[in-house]
């Protein structure tokens, strides 16, 4: 096996200009080795100055390529770029984020010795801002309260996952199982992850490294990447023909406990007071985690916000997975006019 096989580094990217040149800062400190690897940036019509600071990337540094995706959307974008690769190793990186210096050779060294056909890390999950909204919508991005057992909350150790972020494959593997489902703005790593595990591969999540993520700098930008969370996930699970995740289904239980309790309330007393001390314990739950934060950052602000940040979370994946689940039963088309 070729220790350090040439990597080529697959990036969608669209109106980014924020975030884009601390993302390709963080390549290329990598400590991999840079005659050994390609970045492939796909660009999908930016209409902010993204696609110039990518150009001057490119301009500088010979490895460094910057692509269209006509279409916009990431999994168009995600197979462009795999299509292009040179590379025996594919690592699929986001534009929101910055990696550490020793990302690529840690999963590339993994996905050989585990024998894996995708490895990736934990995230960890900064504000966008300073702001107390920033922190809130950071905190409840990577609560268990928030989202669950995932790769977003850490692991102790190297352990087999049903999902990653991102991911590092072998070029091969794309060749087995196909490419990224285009249909699927959103959640296609996790059709293509499950794709993996029902051809018998192999997943793992490594702790030792840490992507920063960069959170939502806002409300409505963080309720609608929710919301199309939600509504892509029925998709997924029909063409996986089966759930994901069990976690996914505990928003979609508690917007339909939402609605249909609510006029329930009304005319039944007992069912009232069940619906009254289910929302109160809730925002209990919601309350005490505000408290804690608020004391452990020391800002007092968490404790107001973070339980409405969280309820605004669940409710709009949960409104979005029932709107998901619709489409299914009807037949009609999934479509969204943005994907970010």
């Amino acid at each position: 096996m070729n220790l350090k096989p040439l990597v080529s580094v697959v990036c969608p990217v669209y109106n980014e200009a924020q975030y884009i040149d601390a993302t390709v800062q963080s390549i290329l400190a990598q400590d991999y080795p840079k005659d050994k690897m390609e970045v492939l940036l796909i660009d999908g019509g930016s209409k902010d100055s993204t696609r110039e600071k990518v150009a001057a990337w490119a301009a500088r540094y010979p490895f460094i390529y910057l692509y269209d995706n006509p279409s916009r959307y990431v999994p168009q974008a995600l197979n462009i770029g795999v299509r292009k690769a040179k590379g025996e190793v594919i690592v699929r990186l986001d534009s929101h984020c910055v990696y550490p210096s020793d990302y690529f050779s840690v999963l590339v060294a993994h996905l050989f010795s585990l024998e894996a056909d995708n490895v990736g890390s934990v995230l960890k999950t900064v504000p966008a801002d300073d702001s107390g909204l920033a922190w809130a919508i950071a905190i409840a991005s990577s609560h268990r309260f928030g989202v669950g057992g995932s790769f977003r909350t850490g692991a102790r150790r190297i352990c087999r996952a049903d999902t990653v972020p991102f991911g590092c494959f072998r070029r091969e593997l794309f060749n087995r199982i196909g490419f990224f489902d285009e249909e699927l703005v959103r959640n296609q790593d996790d059709e293509f992850n499950a794709r993996i595990l029902r051809s018998g591969g192999k997943i793992f999540l490594l702790p030792q490294i840490a992507v920063t993520y960069i959170a939502r700098g806002s409300l409505s930008k963080l309720m609608r990447m929710y919301f199309q969370y939600g509504l892509f996930k029925p998709l997924v699970n029909k063409k996986i023909k089966v759930p994901a995740t069990i976690r996914q289904f505990v928003p979609v239980l508690f917007v339909a406990g939402l609605l249909v309790g609510l006029p329930l309330a009304v005319f039944f007393p007992m069912i009232r007071w069940i619906y009254l001390a289910c929302l109160a314990l809730y925002f209990l739950i919601g309350f005490s985690i505000g408290f804690r934060q608020a004391a452990g950052h020391r800002r007092p602000v968490l404790f107001f916000l973070l339980p409405w940040v969280f309820f605004l979370m669940h409710l709009c994946y949960g409104c979005g997975y029932w709107k998901g689940l619709w489409k299914v039963f009807t037949g009609s088309g999934f479509h969204v006019e943005d994907s970010r």
